[in-house]
């Protein structure tokens, strides 16, 4: 299982992230075929009253990098990536990683 993490520094303005991120941003990235699998979440920081490095990191999951390669590449992937430059005023980095599990996991679906 790959991993695509999305690591977005904090933006300019969070609430307006956030509205455009949840309204703007999923309905189109949510029309990418072929994930394993999507997680997301705010980041908190280590020491509590410290900022987090980011504010917000998201992983999807595909069966192989070739796989998450291709979703990327189509078309719904491309207006995914375009978008980002749209909202992220506080930058993304985008990095890869094999999963390699060591205790079995079970998320739910909950927001």
């Amino acid at each position: 299982m790959y991993r695509l993490t999305v690591l977005y520094g904090h933006p300019d303005d969070p609430d307006q992230f956030d509205r455009y991120y949840h309204e703007v941003h999923l309905p189109i990235a949510s029309k990418m075929q072929g994930l394993q699998g999507w997680t997301l979440g705010k980041c908190e920081a280590v020491t509590p009253g410290e900022k987090p490095p980011y504010y917000l990191i998201v992983g999807l999951y595909a069966e192989s990098r070739v796989a998450m390669e291709a979703i990327l590449a189509s078309p719904e992937g491309q207006a995914a990536v375009a978008d980002v430059s749209n909202f992220a005023t506080g930058g993304a980095e985008f990095m890869y990683d094999e999963e390699n599990v060591l205790v079995d996991l079970h998320l739910s679906n909950d927001a």
